[in-house]
């Protein structure tokens, strides 16, 4: 039962608590922060080792794959305006059962994804100051990072969102003056944009996975409908323009990476940072700091986008009531922050960015297609939650959703059998939580 219909508890309760403080400035901003995070670091280098001088095609192939998928979340995302993203989305649209694996399997994404940046930025840390490298101070930096994210998010939304835009700032001003300076410097014998220099379909099926874990993270970031104003203009706005900066980004730092620093970009530790230092030495340090900038950036994006996820999953009663709960003071769901952060940071402190990935991309894949099927639906029906505003429609009625999921049917059949059990064995273990809570609210009822 949604809570939004019981006004007693209207205050400090359900939707109607919610302060609608961010606009389209401050969307685009945590959009582009939580997608920049660890994995523009990484990628240049991984992109290099396994498809050599045709890098920069994966990207290409990404940005052909993400961009349906951001026209989707627009268009859906333009007709429903409540706080859960995906999970609501689906659940307007399929019901619910469709709709809380959606919401689970974005919960599972999330926890790891921010549990594998959170390490990856402990690593990058101990490349600026060696003496933080060891496990008790690694895990000191990593319980230090979670507990001032979550003290910036308890004090109110209005100062998440300011925090993200500053962040936003601080990161993407080197990383764009990189690209643009770089790319005077290349080699462009390095960079090929042709098929024949691709090493084999599999390799480039095999990067394909790795560049979408990269491009992903909107859906995080648009969990909080809620406190968007006026989502019907900002979400199409804030997402079409966060997504082509991105895109423009990752395959100018490939290009130039790849210019600079030819064949040993593919064995780089610290890819941006190393083409920096190509070009000036001491930019190495600054971009080392960047990295670490960034990737906070992406946790505080993560965090403020999957507490709002968990609040919308406590508010319908598919988790227990008192996460759907916000406080008096600042009205932000403390409890749900509490019940992301919390196995975050054990996560980080015990695992690696590779393991915690494998797990975040294959369920990245499976919520995109849900959410394609889901703007297909809604725009079919016409359905609008608020009958004063003009959705975002979808050119070609069937064709961007349809193309939409066969890119990531095609993903996702490029991992192997372990990723393949693991995500069913997910999938098993989210039905049988669906079906207690079911059987639970219909025996209390």
């Amino acid at each position: 039962m949604d809570q939004r219909s019981q006004p007693a508890l209207g205050a400090v309760h359900g939707e109607a608590a919610l302060i609608r403080a961010v606009g389209t400035f401050a969307l685009t901003a945590a959009v582009i922060n939580v997608i920049i995070g660890g994995g523009i670091f990484r990628m240049p280098a991984s992109l290099s080792s396994q498809v050599g001088l045709a890098a920069p095609l994966a990207l290409i192939a990404g940005a052909i794959a993400i961009i349906p998928i951001a026209l989707c979340f627009s268009a859906v995302g333009s007709r429903v305006s409540a706080t859960g993203g995906p999970y609501t989305y689906l659940t307007a649209t399929f019901g619910q059962f469709a709709g809380f694996i959606a919401g689970a399997l974005m919960w599972i994404s999330n926890i790891t994804s921010s549990a594998g940046v959170a390490a990856a930025l402990s690593e990058q840390v101990a490349n600026l100051v060696p003496s933080l490298a060891g496990p008790v101070p690694r895990a000191m930096v990593i319980t230090g990072v979670y507990a001032v994210l979550f003290a910036l998010n308890a004090f109110g939304v209005k100062l998440g969102a300011r925090a993200i835009v500053a962040l936003a700032t601080l990161k993407l001003t080197p990383l764009f003056l990189l690209a643009a300076i770089g790319i005077w410097f290349v080699d462009w014998s390095q960079v090929s944009f042709s098929l024949g220099a691709v090493p084999s379909w599999t390799a480039l099926g095999a990067s394909m996975a790795l560049v979408m874990f990269a491009y992903s993270g909107m859906e995080t970031a648009l969990v909080p409908s809620g406190e968007l104003r006026d989502p019907s203009r900002n979400v199409p706005r804030a997402t079409v323009a966060a997504i082509l900066l991105v895109v423009l980004l990752y395959l100018g730092l490939q290009i130039v990476g790849q210019g600079v620093l030819g064949l040993g970009l593919g064995k780089s530790p610290v890819p941006v940072a190393d083409t920096a230092a190509a070009l000036w030495e001491p930019a190495r340090v600054v971009f080392l700091v960047t990295a670490c900038i960034s990737m906070t950036g992406f946790l505080m994006g993560n965090l403020l986008g999957t507490s709002r996820l968990v609040y919308a999953l406590g508010r319908d009663g598919y988790l227990p009531r008192v996460f759907g709960r916000v406080s008096e003071s600042h009205r932000v769901p403390i409890n749900a922050l509490i019940a992301h952060a919390v196995p975050a940071w054990i996560l980080a402190i015990a695992g690696s960015f590779d393991t915690l990935a494998l797990i975040s991309g294959g369920a990245i894949c499976l919520v995109y297609g849900l959410v394609s099927l889901s703007a297909w639906r809604a725009q079919r029906t016409d359905m609008r939650e608020r009958e004063n505003v003009t959705p975002f429609l979808l050119p070609g009625g069937a064709f961007i959703p349809a193309l939409a999921v066969v890119s990531m049917v095609l993903i996702v059949f490029t991992l192997t059998k372990k990723e393949f059990a693991a995500i069913g064995i997910a999938l098993a273990v989210l039905v049988a939580i669906y079906a207690g809570l079911h059987w639970h609210r219909r025996g209390r009822a």
